[in-house]
């Protein structure tokens, strides 16, 4: 637990030492919770937005985008189910004076208990070697089905006292945990309470004439509300599905752990129009499309795990996480929910507006079935950026500091080196840059030793390095060194475009999702 904080905490020095994320507003103190997005960290938040956009939008024939307005007719979350059901269970330690999630602190005693059976395998592990055998050790191990078993106890009671609002027994929950303050250790805990997460504002020339309004807490409903006007202009035939990324704003309890939880973030959300019925099929396999898309970036099967809900939104008839390992553990990176018909029908019932489609086929109408897939594109920088940061030995002796981001994210695709500052190599690197910039993010770097300038674009998760040398001169090639691997092989200058567009490729990555 202490290795994987200190990683954590290296991964926030490292965003801002390397201009990936800076605390908003740092000249006046800072702003809790709210973050900004440096020069590199801008383009890896864009890279990754457009690798789902692509992923979901240009190689689907009956996916379409769009962006809706972050204000929105307030009757719009009355319908939804905001105003009245968008809470979480609030619970202040009356000694610390600190406020907290109360399904947050039993869901953070169940993870202390997840760690406690991960060391009983890596025990198990070194004690068998060779012949260990994981999934029939966690089978047959006495303490493990213990662990287990108490903490799928812990968790359906915590569910099912959500589910049926009967916070008094979160209360008891934690009281027989005995869950302490983190900060005071003290168990000294009010009742537990609603806390609404909306935020409120005002639109209007003056106080008295103005209209209450809310900063949307989530894209999802700017896509119910445009499903008729997107189905008709696009004349979309079911089942069809309508994605967009942007902002959504929350009044977290408590925003915590860097970018991962954040009162002002960004969302990737697509909601898939359906048939009655057929909801089951396209649940499932939106589930394993999701999931292939995250495996597409290499970033290893064994880090990621599906949670699926057993306490559910009351709009859901089912719903699941994709889970991905962040240095505090496995969290929520990926929800895919089921969400019936219930967002089109309210918003039919307090609008007064039609909103079913007539299926040709069927001879009928009816209100779409959804299946939703929704990303935080906050979390998905902090689950691939916390994956790619790491210290690797180098040979001869020391380390070197590695941002290994998947190459097709990366914000810097390629630096151009020129071996000397003179002698005519600063020339063709110019012109190597001027020719790449078309396609890629380039940077050029003369500053420093040419090792020392390795190290630098390592750490910024430049994937390839052209190192422009007085052999250059000669019969026009040029040195490319791969971050990952720090080999390196001779090309010629006109092969350079060719050998990058074979890497980088797009299609090669998310051919087989």
């Amino acid at each position: 637990m202490t290795n994987q904080l200190d990683h954590f905490k290296k991964t926030i020095s490292h965003a801002k030492e390397y201009g990936f994320v800076f605390s908003s507003s740092e000249i006046y103190d800072g702003l809790n919770a709210i973050y900004d997005y440096g020069q590199n960290g801008a383009i890896l938040k864009n890279n990754i937005r457009e690798y789902w956009w692509k992923s979901m939008v240009q190689l689907h024939e009956n996916i379409v985008g769009l962006d809706s307005a972050i204000f929105m007719h307030p009757t719009i979350w009355k319908a939804s189910g905001h105003v009245d059901a968008f809470n979480d269970p609030l619970i202040d330690n009356k000694d610390s004076k600190r406020r907290y999630r109360a399904d947050v602190l039993v869901e953070e005693y169940v993870a202390k208990i997840e760690l406690k059976i991960e060391k009983e395998i890596k025990k198990g592990s070194k004690r068998f070697g060779e012949e260990f055998n994981k999934e029939k050790f966690i089978e047959t191990n006495t303490r493990i089905n213990e662990y287990k078993q108490k903490a799928s106890l812990i968790l359906n009671r915590l569910n099912k006292s959500l589910e049926n609002e009967d916070l008094s027994d979160v209360k008891c929950l934690i009281e027989e945990l005995e869950i302490a303050c983190p900060e005071s250790g003290s168990r000294n805990w009010t009742d537990v309470k609603q806390f609404n997460l909306m935020f409120g504002t005002k639109l209007g020339a003056s106080s008295e004439s103005s209209t209450d309004l809310y900063l949307r807490p989530e894209t999802a409903q700017g896509i119910f509300v445009n499903f008729l006007n997107v189905q008709k202009s696009g004349r979309m035939k079911l089942p069809f599905g309508i994605a967009q990324t942007g902002k959504a704003f929350r009044n977290e309890i408590v925003a915590r752990q860097f970018i991962f939880r954040m009162r002002e973030f960004e969302q990737m959300e697509m909601q898939f129009f359906i048939p009655p019925g057929d909801q089951k099929k396209w649940y499932e396999m939106w589930k394993r499309t999701r999931l292939n898309w995250h495996l597409s970036l290499g970033m290893g099967k064994e880090n990621y795990r599906f949670h699926d809900h057993e306490k559910l939104a009351h709009y859901a008839d089912a719903a699941s996480d994709i889970e991905f390992k962040f240095p505090f553990g496995f969290k929520e990176l990926e929800g895919i929910h089921s969400r019936t018909n219930f967002d089109l029908a309210k918003h039919e019932e307090f609008s007064g507006k039609k909103l079913k489609f007539f299926d040709t086929e069927r001879n009928e109408s009816y209100i779409p079935y959804v299946v939703e897939t929704s990303i935080g594109l906050d979390r998905m920088f902090l689950a691939v950026f916390s994956w790619a940061l790491r210290e690797e030995p180098i040979e001869g002796g020391g380390t070197r500091t590695l941002l290994k981001l998947p190459a097709i994210l990366a914000p810097t695709k390629v630096a151009v080196l020129p071996l000397l500052k003179k002698d005519g190599l600063p020339e063709i690197a110019r012109e190597i840059l001027k020719d790449l910039k078309w396609k890629y993010i380039v940077s050029y770097d003369e500053k420093d030793a040419v090792g020392r300038r390795y190290r630098r674009q390592d750490a910024l998760g430049t994937p390839y390095c052209i190192t422009v040398d007085h052999q250059s001169l000669e019969d026009k090639t040029v040195t490319i060194r791969d971050r990952d691997t720090m080999s390196q092989e001779r090309i010629l200058l006109k092969n350079i475009s060719g050998f990058l567009e074979q890497k980088l490729n797009v299609k090669d990555w998310l051919e087989n999702i």
